[in-house]
């Protein structure tokens, strides 16, 4: 257990302020909780959603951040986890564990579900506690600033790369943190991968290229051929006729991301031919422990960048202006 009584944290305590440091308690954690001292935390869209006020019911005040690398600090008795073992923290953070999603192991759509980062403390902080269940051995293979961004990037790209099926000619729309995870795995898996960006972001058309994406190109213009299917990163929803356009008859649209802006009337032909378009929500216990097993072997490199926790709000600038190649992490000093 640690010996100190406060903690340093980044909290959004209003609608369209930018984060605050603030001199907080030490959590206490409840029954069946860890509670962790955060070594890195990577800072993912959905931050940005939340610290821009487009998700509902934000509980203010809050402390973001759901892609957490953590050290045990203190654990329950009779936990498997133990104090000085590392562990991840993603975006779902708690469910009912009795409705019938969570029956069906389909625990992503428990409508009493709680969200790290969101109703949820997260880890833009020293300190967090988080339910054991939801804790994840990470691969040693990857330091605490490499393993963050799996955690979200990682888990929700890899759950949308799931739902395109046997996909060989797989499209991606924005290409930053997710998407640089996901055409690692799908080139892995031998798909072939068809990059779109922000029109004239030279910059992440060559990154995916790099990534061995075999076209990038501008996402208001088709691709070189027709698709099989396309997973949209960005949270652009005229990327969604876009795509359609772009992929075959019984192809596959995946929305990726929590939020999107409102999706424009498209020509019921693009749809017809047995298209399909659906959303990803949340990840499962299954998909981390299936990914997080995966990326050593692919092996995922991921592309980050460290700040201090104290530059937080400079980072969602970054991200928010599209100055990131891969993703941004918070890390806070050891202690002494």
């Amino acid at each position: 257990m640690t010996n100190t009584e406060t903690m340093r944290a980044m909290v959004l305590e209003r609608p369209g302020e930018p984060l605050a440091l603030r001199t907080r308690p030490l959590p206490k954690p409840g029954p069946g909780q860890l509670l962790l001292r955060v070594r890195a935390c990577a800072v993912c869209r959905t931050d940005l959603h939340l610290v821009d006020d487009e998700l509902p019911d934000i509980p203010y005040p809050i402390v973001p951040g759901h892609e957490i690398v953590g050290e045990v600090a203190a654990a329950p008795a009779g936990s498997t986890h133990r104090p000085g073992d590392r562990v991840g923290v993603p975006w779902l953070g708690h469910t009912c564990g009795h409705c019938g999603f969570c029956g069906r192991g389909e625990e992503n759509l428990c409508d009493e579900a709680r969200f790290t980062g969101y109703q949820i403390d997260g880890g833009f902080a020293e300190y967090t506690v988080a339910d054991e269940d939801y804790c994840f051995v990470l691969p040693p293979e990857y330091d605490d600033v490499q393993a963050a961004p799996l955690l979200c990037a990682g888990l929700i790209g890899y759950r949308s790369l799931r739902l395109c099926g046997e996909a060989e000619h797989l499209g991606l729309y924005g290409f930053g943190a997710a998407a640089h995870i996901v055409c690692q795995v799908a080139r892995h898996q031998g798909r072939s991968i068809y990059a779109f960006t922000s029109p004239g972001d030279d910059a992440a058309q060559d990154f995916a290229r790099t990534l061995g994406a075999v076209y990038a190109g501008d996402s208001d213009r088709p691709p070189p051929r027709t698709l099989d299917a396309a997973i949209i990163f960005a949270p652009v929803g005229p990327l969604v006729p876009a795509a359609l356009r772009a992929v075959r008859k019984g192809g596959v649209v995946v929305c990726g991301g929590i939020h999107m802006t409102d999706i424009p009337a498209f020509p019921y032909a693009i749809l017809w031919g047995e298209r399909v378009v659906r959303s990803v929500a949340n990840l499962t216990r299954a998909d981390a422990r299936e990914f997080l097993a995966l990326a050593p072997e692919v092996p995922v490199v991921t592309h980050t960048e460290s700040r201090p926790l104290e530059q937080a709000n400079e980072a969602l600038d970054d991200l928010r202006h599209g100055r990131l190649s891969g993703a941004a992490v918070l890390v806070t000093p050891p202690l002494p």
